[in-house]
């Protein structure tokens, strides 16, 4: 093909289609990052991925870190709990209910030791608590913040600077994350569906 030869329409078509493939790249990958930001929104919640945003500073560094936390969980051995283990942790956790009434201090760093040893026993490393609450992310969204706010009141009660109340909502809080850890939700959800 002569180069003087070719005609201006053709160039305008070549140049046309260029910026159409080019546009329908762009039209691609906003609806792929679209896509992406509501997936990660509904996964780990609208809370924690605001949080992921704070903490990264932009939207495509919380949401690598969200994809992360993701591929991290995969990679453990997670596992349900065996019935035995299921009921010798019920059977610890309403112990330690019940020496809320004496001890409501006390009773909420057990509650936090016992939701540790549910985790670890279900394959969960339990290092520190923000690589727990990360992790927990994963597959526990909607428990999440409970988790983090019963941590922040059992923190300002080793302080002295929780009230009885505020321990009373921290075992609330970790009641409902360690209901989803043994199953209990679960359990009830299948015996409401059976009935």
């Amino acid at each position: 093909m002569n180069l003087s030869a070719v005609s201006t329409t053709q160039i305008a078509i070549v140049i046309a289609v260029a910026v159409l493939v080019a546009v329908g790249i762009a039209i691609w990958l906003f609806v792929h990052k679209q896509r992406r930001t509501k997936r990660l929104r509904t996964q780990f919640g609208g809370t924690e991925y605001t949080r992921a945003m704070e903490e990264d500073g932009t939207r495509r560094k919380a949401e690598a870190g969200l994809d992360k936390r993701t591929d991290r969980v995969e990679s453990l051995h997670i596992r349900p709990l065996g019935p035995a283990d299921r009921a010798r942790f019920v059977e610890s956790w309403r112990r330690v209910q019940a020496r809320f009434v004496d001890s409501p201090g006390g009773a909420v760093t057990e509650a936090d030791q016992l939701l540790g040893d549910v985790m670890s026993t279900r394959g969960y490393p339990v290092s520190d608590f923000e690589q727990r609450a990360a992790d927990l992310s994963v597959n526990y969204p909607l428990v999440l913040e409970n988790y983090r706010s019963a941590h922040e009141i059992a923190l300002r009660q080793t302080r002295g600077q929780a009230s009885t109340e505020e321990l009373r909502q921290a075992m609330i809080h970790y009641r409902t994350l360690f209901d989803e850890l043994v199953g209990e939700a679960e359990n009830a959800r299948a015996k409401a569906a059976a009935s």
